[in-house]
C-alpha cells in the first residue's frame, strides 16, 4: 500500500494538462482544455480538462476525475498502479506499506503478466549486452542494422539464447509462475507439461504499452531456413490485443504532437532507423493490417498521418482499400513512396537525415490523388478499367466525412480522370445515400437517416419534464464541493465554515441517492475528526462513486464568455452573491422535498387505514407535517427569496 505523504507528493506535482496532453491532443480554450475524447469515436471535442480544478470531464461517455482516474480509465490501471505511473513520470520515489488486505484476483494476474514480461524484456537485453552469443550474434547484428548503443538502449532491444529452455529455467528459478510464462507466450508447453522458449535464438523488439510498460514481443530469426518462420509475436492476452498497438507509439507521442502529424510505416527496423535519425514521429502497425484502434490512437495526438511505403508496388496496391478507414475516421492521408529497392529504414541510412526529409517534403501526395493517378496508370486505355477506377475512387472520397474537403478531392479528380465533376458528384451522393440507407436498417444503429419532412413537426412537442428527486440532494453535494470550506459572514451567524453548517442542519434528513449519501457520511466522518474536506478530497478519493458524482456537479461543458458583459451586457446570474440564500435555499427546498414525501406518505395510509383510531393517529402526524411544511414555506418566501 503507498503511503499517504508518497500520495501526497504525487498529487502535488501532478499537472492533468501534461499528463492527458500524452493521450490526448489539447486546445486551450478559455480557462480550459479541450480535445476528442479518447474513451468514444467522436467528431466534435467533448473532453474537457480544467487545470485550475485538476479534473477532466467527457461529456460523451459521462467519465470524469482526475489524472489518476483517467489513467485508471483509459489505461484500465488500477489505482496504485496509476499512482505509481505518475510517480514515475514526476521521479518521486514510491514509499509503500505491507498491505495485509486480500489483493482483488483480476489486478493481481494482469500485474503478473505485466511483471514477467518486464523481466524478460530485461533478460533478452541482457542476454544482448553481456554474453557472448547476445554479443557475437544480436549485437552485431543491430550494429549491422546501424543500429548506436543508445537507441538500443532505448528501444530496449534484445537477443534470446539459442537453447530450449534458457530464458524459461531462469524464470522458473527466479520465482516467476509457469502459468504466466505460457500465457504471455514467452513459454511454450510440451504434451508432457514442462515448458520451452518460444524466442530461442532471435534479436528481440518489445512492444511497449501508451504508458511504456513491455507488453509483448517481435522476434526476429537470423537464419535462413525457409521452414523458420521469419518473425515470430507475442500471441494475444489480457495485456496485449495486436489490433491496438502501434510499435513505438510510446516513443513517439510527444513528437507526433509537437509536429502535428504521425509518420507510418511498415516494420520494427523501420521505426528504430528513422527515430534515430532524429524524425521521432513515426510509429507502425506491425506487419498487420492496420485496424480502426490503431487509427484512432493516431487521431488522439494529430489528424495528419503519412504513410512511407517501400517500393513494393503489388504491396501498395494491396494495402489502398485498407486505407480508407483512415479517411473514414477524418484524419489527412498522404502517401511517400521510395525508390525501388528502399524502404524507410534503407532509405535514411542512405541519404541521412536532412535529404529523407527534404524527399518526403518533395514527394508527398494526398492518398486520394495518388491512389487516382496509380490506378490510372494501371487501367491504361481500357475503359472498362477506367470505369472500375472512377467507381473505387469515388468509393474513398464517399468515406470522407467532411462534406467540403470531399467536394474539393471531387474537383480534383475529375481533371485527372477526364471526367465531368457533376457526374462525380452525382455518383459519390448516390454512395453516401446508400449508406446512409444501409446503415439505418443496422440494428442499433446511430446513423442519419434521410426522412421527408413532416409539417406537422415543424413545432417540437414539449417534452414533459422527468422527475428526479435525487436533484436536490445533489445539489447539496455541489454546495458543500464548492463552497464548503468558505466562512460563513451572514448576519447572526458567525466564526463556522458553510460546510459544517450544512451538515449539521441536514442532520435530520436521510438521504435517498446512494452516493450522495456516502458523501455526506463520509463529510460528517471528516469534520468529525476535526478535517474540512475541499473539492481536491473527492477529485482524488479512491472511491470510483465518489469520484464521478464530484466531478460531474463541478465540471461544466461550458465556459462563459466574457463577452456576455462587456460587449452586449448580458448578466448572469450569480449564486456567490447572496451565499446566504444559495445556501439556506437548497437546504430547505430539500428538507420540503422530504416532508411532500412524508406527506405523500400518509396521505396513502389514511386512503388505506379503515380503522378510525388509527385514522386519528396519521391525521394528527399528517397536521403537524403540514405545520411543518408551511414554516418552511414561509421560511423560503420571506428570507430566503426576499
Amino acid at each position: 500500500m503507498i503511503t499517504k505523504p508518497t500520495i501526497d507528493r504525487i498529487m502535488e506535482a501532478t499537472d492533468i494538462v501534461e499528463v492527458i496532453g500524452e493521450f490526448v491532443q489539447l486546445k486551450k480554450r478559455g480557462a480550459n482544455y479541450v480535445g476528442l475524447s479518447p474513451f468514444v469515436n467522436e467528431r466534435t471535442p467533448s473532453f474537457t480538462v480544467s487545470p485550475a480544478k485538476g479534473i477532466f470531464k467527457d461529456f460523451s461517455s459521462g467519465k470524469g476525475g482526475s489524472a489518476v482516474t483517467f489513467l485508471m480509465e483509459l489505461e484500465k490501471f488500477t489505482y496504485p498502479e496509476a499512482l505509481k505511473w505518475l510517480a514515475k513520470k514526476y521521479s518521486i520515489e514510491v514509499e509503500e506499506t505491507v498491505d495485509t488486505s486480500e489483493n482483488r484476483e483480476a489486478d493481481n494476474h494482469r500485474e503478473s503478466l505485466m511483471i514477467v514480461t518486464g523481466y524478460a524484456a530485461k533478460f533478452f537485453h541482457e542476454s544482448l549486452l553481456d554474453t557472448d552469443e547476445g554479443k557475437n550474434i544480436g549485437l552485431s547484428y543491430f550494429k549491422e542494422r546501424g543500429f548506436n548503443k543508445d537507441t538500443i538502449t532505448k528501444f530496449e532491444l534484445g537477443y534470446s539464447p539459442d537453447q530450449w529452455e534458457a530464458f524459461t529455467s531462469q524464470a522458473l528459478k527466479e520465482g516467476y509462475q509457469q502459468e504466466f510464462l505460457e500465457e504471455s507466450g514467452l513459454s511454450v508447453k510440451r504434451d508432457n507439461g514442462s515448458l520451452y522458449d518460444r524466442y530461442r535464438g532471435r534479436v528481440m523488439f518489445p512492444i511497449h504499452s501508451f504508458t511504456g510498460r513491455v507488453i509483448a514481443f517481435g522476434g526476429r530469426t537470423l537464419k535462413n531456413d525457409k521452414n523458420v518462420p521469419k518473425y515470430v509475436n507475442s500471441p494475444e492476452s489480457e495485456i496485449y490485443h495486436k489490433s491496438s498497438v502501434l510499435y513505438g507509439l510510446f516513443f513517439a507521442k510527444k513528437s507526433i504532437r509537437d509536429e502535428d502529424n504521425c509518420y507510418l510505416v511498415e516494420g520494427y527496423a523501420d521505426v528504430i532507423s528513422v527515430h534515430q535519425a532524429g524524425i521521432e514521429n513515426v510509429v507502425a502497425s506491425s506487419g498487420t493490417s492496420l485496424t480502426v484502434e490503431q487509427i484512432r490512437l493516431i487521431g488522439r495526438l494529430t489528424k495528419n498521418i503519412t504513410i512511407l511505403y517501400d517500393g513494393d508496388a503489388a504491396g501498395i496496391k494491396a494495402s489502398l482499400r485498407g486505407l480508407d478507414m483512415i479517411l473514414e475516421e477524418g484524419l489527412n492521408v498522404k502517401v511517400v513512396l521510395f525508390p525501388d529497392g528502399h524502404d524507410p529504414d534503407s532509405y535514411v541510412r542512405s541519404v541521412g537525415t536532412s535529404a529523407f526529409k527534404k524527399y518526403i517534403e518533395d514527394t508527398k501526395k494526398d492518398f486520394i490523388l495518388y491512389k487516382t493517378d496509380l490506378l490510372l496508370k494501371d487501367a491504361g486505355n481500357d475503359p472498362i478499367k477506367k470505369a472500375e477506377v472512377i467507381r473505387e475512387i469515388v468509393e474513398s472520397v464517399a468515406k470522407i466525412p467532411d462534406s467540403i474537403k470531399a467536394s474539393v478531392f471531387i474537383k480534383e479528380c475529375s481533371d485527372l480522370l477526364k471526367i465531368d465533376e457533376r457526374a462525380l458528384l452525382s455518383e459519390l451522393n448516390k454512395m453516401r445515400m446508400a449508406k446512409a440507407k444501409k446503415d439505418s436498417q443496422q440494428p442499433n444503429s446511430n446513423s442519419r437517416q434521410f426522412v421527408p419532412v413532416d409539417e406537422t413537426l415543424l413545432y417540437e412537442p414539449v417534452e414533459p419534464e422527468v422527475k428526479d428527486d435525487t436533484n436536490q440532494e445533489k445539489e447539496i453535494i455541489r454546495l458543500l464541493l464548492l463552497y464548503g470550506n468558505r466562512m460563513i459572514d451572514w448576519d447572526g451567524i458567525a466564526n463556522t465554515y458553510i460546510g459544517p453548517f450544512m451538515i449539521a442542519e441536514l442532520s435530520d434528513v436521510e438521504f435517498d441517492h446512494l452516493v450522495s449519501k456516502q458523501f455526506v457520511e463520509l463529510y460528517r466522518k471528516e469534520v468529525e475528526n476535526g478535517v474540512l474536506p475541499d473539492e481536491q478530497f473527492f477529485i482524488h478519493y479512491p472511491d470510483k462513486g465518489i469520484v464521478d458524482l464530484s466531478v460531474t456537479l463541478i465540471a461544466t461543458k461550458y465556459t462563459l464568455s466574457e463577452n456576455w458583459y462587456e460587449m452586449h451586457h448580458i448578466l448572469v446570474n450569480d449564486e456567490q452573491k447572496n451565499m446566504k440564500g444559495t445556501i439556506l435555499g437548497a437546504i430547505f427546498h430539500l428538507k420540503k422535498q422530504k416532508v411532500g414525501k412524508i406527506l405523500d406518505g400518509l396521505r396513502t395510509e389514511l386512503q388505506k387505514t379503515p380503522d378510525a383510531a388509527d385514522q386519528d393517529i396519521l391525521l394528527s402526524q399528517y397536521i403537524q407535517m403540514k405545520k411543518v411544511e408551511k414554516s418552511i414555506s414561509d421560511y423560503l418566501g420571506s428570507v430566503i427569496i426576499k
